[in-house]
């Protein structure tokens, strides 16, 4: 605050230390809780998918289980987003426009279709049990190839969502926030998927497949990193919530999962159901802990006038695409 009362003028605040952009009105845990089951369901869509189409009968157990999991977005994520939004009318008054220029019509429209195609997949793998109908498996096969293709969308596009507004640190690195949405979409969902699975070769696939998904997402890990330093939001990481997605999300979610994984699928041993469990637990909770903390990080990046600002600046524009208008008090 500055006073210039001495000088005969005004003594009141000025603008200089104050918010510069408004932050985000989400709520972190509600809009955070649906991203993760948004991830997690897109995920296992296409998980279930290619390993119906790779394994075949084989992964009949996993595919039913994936389908069934895919639902959890258009359920319980659906839940969280209309509770952040207070009232659902709001979220069907998005679906009366589709707007190519708008993550989030786009987005809400992939959810819609994700539902239909996923919801339409489950009902016919269990349909396809009673006597008759056993015409509706082949029809789950088919069906689930859009839901996979939708599924793969709604991992991603909430990244794509969050880059697209004025908030320091989810604009600073979109594409690499979209690799770590997506692969740790992946992650969770394989996680998931395996827990419960023995010394199985479908286990050791879906191990196989989280590590490399956690490869994927410790490489746009440190690529956001270096986009924080380069356009001046590397601040946000140091505030608390910053630190909680370091720890949780980083070191939690992605370095020890690596590890134990790494451990369990070792040449020439067994796969190790008990290591793949621990690592399965340590993914999901990083997952989850990477879309909330990183919702707050970036509020923190908003209010604080001298990140805002830093980013704002001209040498740091030109590595921005699509750069957002500053919503200004």
């Amino acid at each position: 605050m500055l006073d210039v009362s001495g000088a005969g003028g005004w003594d009141g605040s000025t603008y200089y230390g104050r918010e510069q952009v408004k932050a985000a009105p989400f709520n972190n845990w509600l809009v955070g809780s649906y991203i993760f089951a948004a991830g997690l369901s897109g995920g296992a869509a296409v998980l279930s998918a290619v390993m119906d189409l790779v394994r075949g009968d084989a992964a009949e157990p996993i595919v039913r289980r994936g389908r069934w999991l895919s639902l959890l977005g258009p359920t319980l994520g659906t839940a969280c987003l209309i509770a952040d939004l207070h009232t659902p009318k709001r979220f069907y008054n998005m679906l009366r426009l589709f707007k190519v220029t708008s993550p989030m019509s786009i987005g809400s429209w992939i959810l819609v279709v994700f539902g239909l195609f996923s919801s339409a997949t489950a009902a016919g793998d269990v349909l396809a049990r009673l006597p008759g109908l056993r015409w509706l498996r082949d029809a789950a096969k088919a069906v689930q190839i859009p839901a996979a293709v939708t599924g793969a969308g709604l991992a991603t596009y909430t990244a794509s969502l969050l880059s697209a507004t004025s908030t320091p640190l989810w604009a600073a690195a979109p594409g690499a926030t979209a690799v770590r949405f997506g692969s740790s979409s992946v992650a969770s969902a394989a996680a998931t998927l395996s827990l419960g699975q023995g010394r199985t070769r479908l286990g050791r696939d879906l191990d196989s497949i989280a590590l490399a998904a956690l490869a994927l997402e410790l490489a746009g890990t440190i690529s956001a990193d270096q986009s924080y330093h380069q356009t001046g939001v590397a601040n946000a990481m140091q505030t608390t919530p910053g630190r909680v997605e370091e720890l949780g999300a980083t070191v939690l979610g992605v370095l020890v999962p690596i590890g134990l994984l790494s451990a369990s699928l070792g040449l020439g041993r067994p796969r190790s159901r008990s290591l793949s469990a621990m690592a399965g637990v340590a993914i999901l909770a990083g997952s989850a802990t990477l879309r909330i903390a990183f919702m707050a990080a970036g509020d923190c990046s908003a209010r604080r006038a001298d990140i805002s600002m830093r980013f704002a600046q001209p040498e740091n524009l030109p590595r921005m695409r699509g750069w957002p208008i500053q919503h200004r008090h």
